[in-house]
């Protein structure tokens, strides 16, 4: 039976013997009868198979700086071309983007864009990569690699912003298209993530595990801290630790500030101490490079070199106001290597944000 053009096939399924079928993409393994959308409600059961159902079709397009991703190490100062769809594997109740996350509204998809097209409006734009972002690109594998595959015939590199809840096999198909990425750690608790998120912490962890020793993508980790949920120091200290003997001291942290929102309305947001403490701790468990976000601190948000402590990129917002980087991403004063992927010299993009339509820079290449 023929296919509506945004409904594709998926692979990562299998019928159950009680005529069910279980979607086998994350470990939410969704078992699901003839009609029935998963939670994550874009792939639905269609015809005794998984289909997704919203195949180049998104939420919005806008040109950002990569430091919003965040990603402090992937071409400071570049711009990235970010897009989203609708929906999200997991049902966190302080999601930040809860009306992209969680519609239901097809509405809410009100951009339409091929691969292609978007690979060719990020080139037109003059963006370095190009950002599954806003929600989780998990839920629209098929739709993440065929966007990706088209950047990469162009030289544009792919960024996964992603909760990392996913299963090893289409885990492991995902990220050879995928370039760098940044792994929301939600908080190193399953109390947390079984309360607050209807889900796991432990395939969250596999997945770091995995991009640092089976994979060459460049991935940074975030935190959201909130008050009396995620922020005890202690808890802070031993996902740290973890991170270090696990994933390696070179993995940069970013703790961001928590705001009221969606079904979590009754917490206020994060103090910018916490903040500055979680960095701190970051630091003395010896992870190299750790952040404040959503907050303003330009020390909190700038690179330091962890052999002499000079400052090597300084960042106020995402303004780049410092760079004492060489070429080849060591320390002008020390010579120390500092991780990441680094060009010549730092992006002008800056603070800018730039909502565009695709179908205004989408033409052929010449």
């Amino acid at each position: 039976m023929s296919l509506p053009p945004d409904t594709v096939r998926t692979k990562y399924w299998h019928r159950l013997d009680d005529g069910r079928v279980q979607c086998d993409l994350c470990p939410r393994l969704c078992k699901l009868r003839e009609a029935q959308r998963g939670l994550c409600f874009v792939r639905a059961c269609q015809d005794g198979e998984i289909v997704l159902t919203t195949y180049g079709r998104s939420s919005g397009f806008c040109v950002d700086p990569i430091e919003k991703k965040p990603l402090n190490h992937f071409f400071p100062g570049s711009a990235v071309l970010s897009f989203g769809t609708a929906g999200c594997n997991l049902a966190c109740r302080f999601c930040q983007n809860w009306d992209i996350s969680k519609s239901r509204e097809f509405d809410t998809l009100a951009d339409q864009a091929s691969p292609e097209q978007i690979a060719r409006a990020a080139a037109a734009l003059g963006c370095r990569s190009v950002a599954f972002t806003y929600n989780d690109p998990v839920i629209f594998h098929e739709y993440a690699i065929d966007v990706a595959e088209a950047c990469h015939a162009l030289g544009i590199a792919t960024v996964a912003v992603t909760a990392g809840y996913v299963c090893s096999e289409p885990r492991a198909e995902f990220y050879r298209h995928i370039d760098a990425a940044n792994v929301d750690l939600k908080a190193f608790s399953e109390r947390f993530y079984h309360q607050l998120c209807s889900g796991h912490l432990e395939p969250v962890k596999q997945t770091l595990v995995y991009l640092e020793h089976e994979t060459d993508v460049w991935f940074e980790v975030t935190t959201l801290l909130i008050p009396g949920e995620n922020d005890d120091p202690r808890e802070i200290g031993a996902m740290c630790r973890w991170l270090v003997e696990n994933v390696g001291e070179d993995v940069p942290i970013h703790f961001s500030a928590f705001h009221p929102d969606w079904k979590m309305l009754d917490k206020p947001a994060t103090p910018p101490e916490t903040l500055r403490r979680a960095r701190e701790i970051a630091i003395s468990e010896g992870l190299r490079y750790a952040y404040t976000g959503n907050v303003h601190d330009a020390a909190g948000q700038s690179t330091y070199c962890h052999g002499c402590g000079a400052k090597l990129v300084g960042r106020d917002w995402y303004v780049l106001t410092d760079w004492t980087l060489s070429p080849d991403g060591s320390c002008r004063r020390c010579g120390t290597c500092c991780s990441g992927r680094f060009a010549d010299g730092p992006g002008d993009w800056g603070s800018r944000r730039l909502p565009v339509r695709i179908a205004d820079w989408a033409a052929p290449l010449a």
